[in-house]
């Protein structure tokens, strides 16, 4: 056969994060822009972003819950993505500020819900189908960069106005494609009732809780994943203020996520070797010198050298904490899991964004030595938990 089952599943499941990553290469870098059209202040934009965070933290934890107990995913995520797409359509119709503040919070509770719920379904597929996560999440990531690029292209000369569009069809795709989702359940799985996994399906959140290991992991994740706040936010600011031409940092963006991308491929091979949780530390000791060589020197040179350690820095913390989720908690509570992870991260990335701006604002380029001791600190969570566990 020239397509078989798994090479099937697997594409069903990229196309997954090729419709996900595209509404967020148009959203993360445009919507802004149409906030500012509707006429929105800066702190009134401030505020509607951070919602979008803020939200999935309280959200996303029930929805894993019933997937869980349920012991399915497709169904949940092709339904948070319908009725995801209702609650962008009024978008259309927003143009004051409470009326787009009460349309992200509700459109964000339920698209932002799909992802820990996708992450969870391609973890249970790759071990029932062989699967490899990186060489299917890295779809995601080529994505991303590819449709920020046409949308920048498609909004030259354009109203704004074109972006909810752009966003709208994105999100119409992502409804399509889940609907195509492998509808796996727990029962196909023999491993579901091993004892070494930690389980327990009625009260998920208290049992990770008292899981000392795992949240120790999940807060070192969050840190390292979270000390990127100052790059993604002023990262473009520094490096112009720095005398580096917009070209200039569109390329040092694109190898950041080329590295990127070169660790998802890679990543299957590299955990044949060492175990995720040293796959995190390695994340967390390459975001320490990232950051401190990144505040101490903006030659052009310098950072394209740092800039390849994105793929570490991101990528290797991601793969890290997806797969020591899959080898340290059981099927039944793996939702709840990846949306715990998915919850604490955000309010980590959110809380960071926020203060990232003050940070920033007093200390210039010197804001990446904060982050470097959020790296720092992670690293050394991660170690800890190491220790217990032998």
């Amino acid at each position: 056969m020239l397509f078989s089952r798994h090479h099937i599943i697997a594409f069903r499941l990229s196309m997954f994060y090729v419709a996900y990553f595209a509404m967020v290469g148009i959203t993360l870098p445009f919507f802004p822009v149409w906030l500012v059209y509707q006429g929105l202040t800066s702190e009134s934009i401030g505020i509607i972003i951070g919602s979008a965070t803020f939200v999935r933290v309280f959200f996303d934890p029930f929805v894993a819950l019933l997937a869980d107990r349920r012991g399915t995913r497709q169904p949940i995520i092709a339904l948070l993505a319908g009725v995801a797409l209702f609650f962008f359509s009024l978008y259309f119709i927003s143009n004051t500020f409470w009326a787009i503040f009460l349309v992200t919070i509700l459109f964000s509770s339920c698209w932002g819900a799909t992802q820990p719920l996708a992450e969870s379904l391609t973890m249970l597929a790759a071990k029932n189908e062989k699967l490899e996560y990186g060489r299917i999440r890295l779809w995601g990531s080529i994505t991303f960069i590819l449709t920020a690029m046409i949308a920048g292209k498609l909004l030259t000369g354009n109203s704004p106005e074109i972006i909810l569009l752009m966003i709208f069809g994105t999100v119409l795709f992502l409804l399509i494609v889940t609907i195509f989702l492998p509808n796996i359940k727990f029962s196909q799985f023999s491993q579901f009732s091993q004892s070494s996994r930690f389980s327990s399906v009625r009260f998920p959140i208290i049992s990770l809780a008292r899981n000392k290991s795992f949240i120790l992991v999940l807060l070192a994740a969050a840190l390292i994943q979270s000390s990127h706040a100052v790059y993604y936010g002023f990262g473009t600011i520094h490096w112009q203020k720095a005398g580096i031409s917009e070209t200039m940092i569109g390329i040092l963006w694109g190898e950041g996520v080329v590295a990127e991308v070169i660790l998802f491929i890679f990543g299957a091979l590299i955990l044949r070797h060492i175990r995720p949780i040293h796959l995190i530390i390695l994340g967390g000791f390459f975001s320490f010198f990232r950051w401190i060589g990144t505040g101490l020197d903006e030659s052009l040179i310098v950072l394209t050298i740092l800039q390849a350690l994105h793929g570490f820095t991101f990528g290797a913390t991601h793969i890290g904490i997806i797969h020591f989720i899959n080898d340290n908690v059981s099927d039944d509570i793996s939702a709840t899991a990846m949306s715990l992870y998915a919850s604490v991260a955000g309010l980590a990335m959110g809380l960071m964004v926020m203060a990232s701006g003050h940070i920033y604002a007093v200390l210039g380029g010197q804001a990446y030595f904060v982050v470097a001791i959020m790296s720092a600190l992670g690293c050394i969570l991660c170690l800890y938990s190491s220790i217990l566990k032998n």
